[in-house]
C-alpha cells in the first residue's frame, strides 16, 4: 500500500511556519511529512535553514497522527554520528513510533562548513556505512567503544536509547550507493529511478522506498512557473554539481542558465493536477511506496486543499 507525504520545506519556511504546515498536512490527510536536515538553503531566495532537531521536538508535540521523516541527515561530517545517534534516539521517543530517519552522503553545501576536505563519493559511501554501524551499536543502550577507519567512539552509552524501532532509510541515487543502502539500511531514499530501485532490490534491499515530487501548484500557470524559477532554480542543476557546490552563491551561478521554460518542463506548474497525478503514478509503477510532494512557494494551505479534494482521490487505490 502506498503512503503519501508532504514536504516540510525547511529551505523556504522558518521554524514556526513549518509547524503550521505540518498541522495542515495532518489535517488534510497526508500519511507522513518529510523535512530536510540542511545548514544552508540551496539559493538565497529560499531564505531559511532552521536546525532540524529543534523543529522535530516541536513537531512531536504539535502533531498527533502523522508520521515524520527526516529526508535526509548526513551523519559523516557536520555532526559526529554518536551525537546524531543520541539526537535521533531522543526524537524517536518523543514521536512514540512515528519517526523515520533518512540518512545519506550529503552535499558540500551543508557539510564543508566545518573546514574539512569534502571527500569523494566512494569515500563518503564508506563513511556512511560506518556511521550507521556506530549508530546501531549505540542504540542498543550498551557502552560502546569503536575505532573504525573514519570514526572513533570511546566509552559512550545512550541512557535513553530508542524504545521503539527507528527505521534508517538510506539515500541512494546511483548503483554503488544502492548496494550499500541494501546492506546497511531499512529502506531506500531515492529519486524514483527504476534502475536504482531494482539494483537495491537485487542487492537484498527490503523496506519502504521514499521519493519526492516537486511541483508548484497555483491558479495561474505562468505565475507558478515564475515563482518556481525564482525560488527553486536549483532543480535544473545537473548531476554531481548538487553534491559538490559549496555555497548558495555557487548554486545561483550554476542555475543562472536555467530558464523558466526549463522549469516548466521539469516541474508541474499551475492549476492542472493531472501532471502531478501522472508523476505520482509513474513513481509507484517504478517501485516507490512512499511518495511525497514538495509544493514550492508560500501557498501551502491552497495546495493542501487541492491535495485532499483532487489529487488524493485520483491516486488512491
Amino acid at each position: 500500500m502506498t503512503s503519501f507525504g508532504y514536504t516540510l520545506s525547511s529551505e523556504e519556511h522558518g521554524p514556526r511556519d513549518l509547524l503550521i504546515n505540518a498541522r495542515q498536512a495532518e489535517e488534510h490527510g497526508f500519511d507522513f511529512v518529510s523535512i530536510s536536515d540542511h545548514f544552508h538553503p540551496w539559493v538565497d531566495a529560499q531564505g531559511h535553514a532552521p536546525f532540524v532537531w529543534s523543529v522535530l521536538g516541536a513537531l512531536a508535540e504539535r502533531t498527533s497522527r502523522i508520521d515524520v521523516a527526516v529526508g535526509v541527515t548526513c551523519p559523516i561530517m557536520r555532526i559526529h554520528p554518536a551525537v546524531l545517534a543520541q539526537a535521533a534516539a531522543t526524537t524517536g521517543q518523543l514521536f512514540d513510533g512515528r519517526f523515520t530517519w533518512g540518512v545519506g552522503t550529503g552535499e558540500a553545501l551543508n557539510e564543508h562548513i566545518i573546514g574539512q576536505r569534502w571527500p569523494i563519493a566512494p569515500d563518503r559511501i564508506d563513511m556512511l556505512a560506518e556511521a550507521i554501524e556506530v549508530i546501531r551499536q549505540l542504540w542498543t543502550g550498551d557502552e560502546v567503544t569503536f575505532r573504525g577507519e573514519h570514526f572513533t567512539v570511546e566509552n559512550a552509552r545512550l541512557y535513553d536509547p530508542p524504545t521503539q524501532s527507528i527505521p534508517i532509510i538510506v539515500s541512494a541515487f546511483a548503483p554503488h550507493a544502492a548496494e550499500m543502502a541494501a546492506a546497511s539500511g531499512d529502506g531506500l531514499w531515492t529519486g524514483g529511478d527504476a534502475e536504482v530501485i531494482q539494483t537495491w532490490r537485487k542487492a537484498g534491499g527490503t523496506g519502504p522506498v521514499y521519493s519526492q515530487i516537486a511541483l508548484c501548484w497555483g491558479e495561474d500557470e505562468d505565475e507558478a512557473a515564475e515563482l518556481a524559477h525564482r525560488v527553486w532554480p536549483n532543480s535544473g542543476v545537473p548531476g554531481q554539481l548538487n553534491q559538490d557546490l559549496p555555497t548558495p552563491t555557487h548554486f545561483e551561478q550554476a542555475s543562472s542558465i536555467v530558464t523558466k521554460d526549463m522549469i516548466k518542463e521539469s516541474i508541474a506548474c499551475g492549476p492542472d493536477v493531472e501532471p502531478i497525478v501522472t508523476e505520482v503514478r509513474d513513481a509507484i509503477d517504478n517501485g516507490v511506496d512512499h511518495v511525497y510532494l514538495h509544493q514550492i512557494g508560500d501557498d501551502q494551505e491552497g495546495f493542501c486543499k487541492v491535495w485532499s479534494n483532487q489529487i488524493a482521490p485520483a491516486v488512491a487505490g
